[in-house]
């Protein structure tokens, strides 16, 4: 029934509704994703500099490296969901 009531739905818009729809969840997946791995990346630096206090210099710089890398990534991928949708 449910699957029936939103096929019509995508045949009388042309699909662009749910092109839009899968967008915006994608966008939302890749803030969340790239939130829970900053913050994974933070939590095991702070492990390290914990365990070995002598090389916090180096921890840090690693970490922020991988956290500009994660970022960096995950704009691009919000990038791409806003064009998927203001392209259709």
């Amino acid at each position: 029934m449910l699957l029936s009531l939103l096929l019509q739905a995508v045949a009388a818009s042309g699909g662009n509704n749910l092109a839009v729809m899968g967008a915006c969840i994608g966008a939302g997946l890749v803030a969340l994703g790239a939130g829970v791995g900053i913050g994974r990346i933070g939590g095991s630096a702070m492990d390290a500099i914990g365990r070995q206090p002598d090389a916090s210099g180096k921890i840090q710089t690693v970490m922020l490296i991988a956290a500009a890398l994660i970022e960096g990534l995950a704009l691009f991928a919000v990038v791409v969901c806003l064009l998927v949708s203001f392209k259709l």
